[in-house]
């Protein structure tokens, strides 16, 4: 890194310390050089100096100084990420809109939105990608699982990265979502109002339904179609941002999303049934303030595998009514 960063603190991230977080974005930062960052005010949390000590909350930003060779996402040994043209090419395809301070693409499933030991290839390496004409990387301001695909906003400066995360922290930002799920909710239209705590275990984050040590998760749902008593097409509303919020819900209320081994096991898949066994969760739409006025209301199309089950089922994927229109 050769020039100031500034990043968003994600849902998943709430509750990590600061220097736990250093760690997991730039493994090759040793502690002591942190504390001298800390120290002379160079890394600040809001704005304001910081503590190694201190809990990250989600839509916080971090100011990162220029760390010279340290590369981010990179840990010690490894090779520096290389993006190859042909996931240049891609990812710029995915633009869904863009002008002077926000950009949004449509993720790809099976894309981590940020790397690690065990993820090369992730979305954070090819941000360069999709600077276009823009003098600075844009910043992620919130996340999406691996596995989800759909709507997903990056910030094209400082300015917009402030004011996104803000939209996102304050709850002014709407994000739709599309799912199948194996079983139909009852009732077709509800809330589900279950706190949440991540789980400590060896396999990969997990999270789960804790009524003493969770944190408040409410999620609407309602379901547009569905197909007997095996699957429906069902719109979703996370009015809380936690970790693996949708997929914990529904599998909470008997209706495990398609394709989520993690936390429906093997009831969240159709046995004998032609459609793919993939996650079928979409960041369908995002409406959220643009920064400078005005608002952004940005739609995805359905991945291939969930189009094929679209089809396999007869669900009307041109039906774009807005199911939560009369909530306030």
């Amino acid at each position: 890194m050769s020039e100031v960063e500034t990043r968003t603190v994600a849902d998943e991230e709430s509750e990590v310390r600061l220097d736990r977080w250093f760690k997991r974005h730039f493994p090759q930062l040793s502690h002591g050089h942190l504390e001298k960052l800390l120290r002379t005010g160079q890394v600040r949390v809001d704005g304001k100096r910081a503590k190694a000590n201190v809990r990250l909350e989600a839509g916080q930003t971090v100011r990162i100084p220029p760390l010279g060779d340290l590369q981010a996402e990179t840990p010690p040994g490894a090779a520096k990420p290389k993006v190859s043209r042909k996931d240049a090419a891609e990812i710029q395809g995915r633009v869904l809109y863009r002008d002077a301070d926000v950009l949004v693409i449509d993720k790809p499933p099976g894309l981590a939105v940020q790397g690690g030991t065990a993820t090369p290839r992730h979305l954070d390496a090819m941000l360069d990608a999709l600077r276009f004409d823009a003098d600075e990387r844009p910043r992620l301001v919130h996340r999406l699982d691996k596995d989800t695909s759909g709507v997903l906003v990056l910030a094209r400066n400082a300015f917009a990265a402030t004011k996104l995360a803000a939209a996102f922290r304050g709850k002014d930002a709407r994000k739709y979502y599309w799912a199948v799920t194996v079983g139909v909710p009852r009732p077709f239209q509800g809330k589900v109002d279950a706190p949440l705590a991540k789980e400590p275990t060896g396999r990969g984050e997990r999270v789960a339904i804790d009524e003493e040590e969770g944190k408040r998760a409410v999620s609407l749902y309602q379901v547009i179609e569905h197909a007997t008593k095996k699957v429906a097409w069902v719109a979703l509303w996370p009015l809380t941002g936690r970790t693996h919020q949708l997929r914990v819900h529904m599998e909470a209320i008997g209706t495990p999303i398609l394709g989520d081994g993690k936390y429906g096991g093997p009831d969240a898949f159709l046995a004998g049934a032609g459609v793919s066994g993939k996650l079928h969760l979409h960041a369908r739409r995002l409406i959220l303030p643009h920064p400078r006025g005005g608002r952004i209301d940005v739609t995805a199309p359905l991945p291939e595998h969930m189009v094929r089950t679209w089809d396999y089922f007869s669900f009307d994927k041109e039906d774009d009514g807005d199911p939560f229109a009369a909530v306030d």
